[in-house]
C-alpha cells in the first residue's frame, strides 16, 4: 500500500510568505522540467531534481522539496521561467523555499564556509576585506568622486581570484582606451549579495545591500558599470527596493555603445574562429545578446560561429544559484556539454562575459583535456589583445 503523505497548508503558507508568491499559480504542466538543463546529464542530482515536482511538494507543504540535492540543485538559469505559460516566477519560488531552510540554519555543508566568509569578510571567496582592492596593483585608477560619471564595481571573484583579477584589469584597460570617465570604491565595497540571496539567506543579503547602498548614495553614485552579469542583475532588479536606484550597465553593453559611437576600435588582427557563450544572467535574464557579438565581429580576422544552443536558449554553465561552489562529478557538468559544443563547431576560442562562466568552462575544458584544441577566454581579455 502506498504511503499516505500529510499535507501541510501551514508549511505551504510559510513558503509563500518567504517569497514564493506565485507558487499556487503553477498548474503542473511539466514544461519547466522538460527544459531544465539537469535533463541533459545523468547522475544522482539529475535523478533527484525535478522542478515541477519540487513546486508541487511545496504547494502541498509535503516533505521532500527541502532535501539538499533537490532544493539546492537549481542553478536559477531561468530557462524554465522564460518559457512558463503561466509566467510563474519559478526562481523566486525556489528562493522562497530556500529561505525557509536557510532561516532555520540549514544549508549544504559545502556552502557553510561561503556564508561564513561573507559574514566575516564581506565576500564569499575567503578573501580579507583589507585585500579587496589588491587587483588594482600596477593600475592608475582614480577613486570615484561626484565628478566621475561611472562607478566601476568589480565583483568579488575578480577581486580575489587570480584569473578574475586579470579580467578586471582587461576591463579597466578597455574603458581607459575608450576614454570612459570612471572610478572605483573597491576597498570600501561589500559583495553585491546575489549568490547569498539565491542561497536563501535573505537577512545577510539585505545587510550587504544596505551597506553598499549607503556607500554608493553617500558618494553620489548615479551610474554603475559591472564586471559580472550577476552583479548587474542584482543592482538593476533588487537594490531599488532597498533605496538603491542607479543606471546600471554591464561592461559589454557600454563597450558596444562606444564601438557604435566610434570611440572604440580594434586594430590588431586576431585570425581565429571564435564562438560566444551567452551567460544566463547577461542574456536570458537581461536580454544582452547583440553587444558581445558586435564587439567580437569588430576585431579584424575574427570568424564568429554560433553554438547550437545560443542567445535565449543558451545552455547554463552550471555556476548560478550559488552552485559555482558545488562539487559536481565529471560527466554531470553542464559546462562539459558547452565545451563539447564549441569543439564540435571547431572553434579556436570560446569567449564568454561572466566570471562564473569562466570558472566553470575553464575547469570543464581542462577536465575534458580539450586545452590543445580550444581556449576559453573572457571577452575583455580577447578584446584587449585586439587593441
Amino acid at each position: 500500500m502506498a504511503e499516505i503523505l500529510d499535507v501541510s497548508l501551514e508549511m505551504r503558507d510559510y513558503i509563500v510568505s518567504s517569497g514564493a508568491e506565485t507558487l499556487s499559480e503553477c498548474m503542473q504542466c511539466g514544461l519547466c522540467t522538460n527544459l531544465c538543463p539537469w535533463r541533459l546529464v545523468h547522475g544522482e542530482v539529475s535523478e533527484s531534481f525535478n522542478i515541477r515536482k519540487m513546486q508541487r511538494q511545496a504547494q502541498l507543504g509535503l516533505d521532500g522539496f527541502d532535501e539538499e540535492e533537490v532544493l539546492f540543485a537549481c542553478v536559477t538559469c531561468g530557462m524554465c521561467q522564460v518559457n512558463c505559460p503561466r509566467e510563474v516566477k519559478i526562481i523566486e519560488n525556489v528562493i522562497g523555499m530556500r529561505n525557509t531552510t536557510a532561516g532555520a540554519g540549514f544549508i549544504p555543508k559545502i556552502l557553510k564556509p561561503v556564508v561564513s566568509s561573507v559574514r566575516s569578510n564581506g565576500n564569499p571567496w575567503m578573501g580579507e576585506q583589507s585585500k579587496r582592492a589588491e587587483w588594482q596593483e600596477g593600475l592608475d585608477i582614480p577613486a570615484f568622486s561626484e565628478d566621475t560619471e561611472y562607478l566601476l564595481y568589480v565583483c568579488c571573484n575578480s577581486c580575489y581570484d587570480p584569473r578574475g583579477k586579470k579580467i578586471a584589469k582587461s576591463i579597466v584597460n578597455l574603458l581607459q582606451k575608450a576614454g570612459v570617465s570612471f572610478g572605483v570604491l573597491t576597498a570600501e565595497e561589500k559583495c553585491c549579495g546575489e549568490s547569498i540571496r539565491k542561497l536563501g539567506d535573505e537577512e545577510l543579503y539585505q545587510k550587504l545591500a544596505e551597506s553598499n547602498i549607503g556607500l554608493f548614495n553617500g558618494k553620489g553614485v548615479k551610474k554603475i558599470i559591472t564586471t559580472s552579469p550577476h552583479c548587474l542583475d542584482t543592482f538593476k532588479k533588487d537594490y531599488p527596493e532597498l533605496g538603491g536606484e542607479y543606471e546600471v550597465i554591464h561592461y559589454s553593453e557600454l563597450l558596444g555603445n562606444l564601438l557604435k559611437e566610434g570611440k572604440l576600435a580594434f586594430s590588431a588582427e586576431q585570425a581565429k574562429k571564435v564562438t560566444f557563450h551567452d551567460p544566463c544572467y547577461l542574456g536570458r535574464h537581461n536580454q544582452v545578446f547583440d553587444s558581445p557579438r558586435e564587439l567580437l565581429q569588430a576585431v579584424p580576422g575574427v570568424e564568429l560561429v554560433e553554438l547550437e544552443r545560443t542567445k535565449c536558449n543558451s545552455l547554463c554553465c552550471g555556476g548560478g544559484g550559488a552552485r559555482v561552489w558545488a562539487e559536481v562529478p565529471a560527466g554531470e557538468r553542464f559546462s562539459e556539454l558547452r565545451i563539447t559544443d564549441a569543439v564540435d563547431k571547431k572553434a579556436d576560442i570560446l569567449v564568454t562575459a561572466c566570471p562564473y562562466c569562466i570558472t566553470m568552462l575553464v575547469d570543464a575544458c581542462a577536465g575534458l583535456e580539450k586545452g590543445d584544441v580550444l581556449q576559453v577566454m573572457e571577452m575583455s581579455e580577447f578584446l584587449s589583445k585586439a587593441l
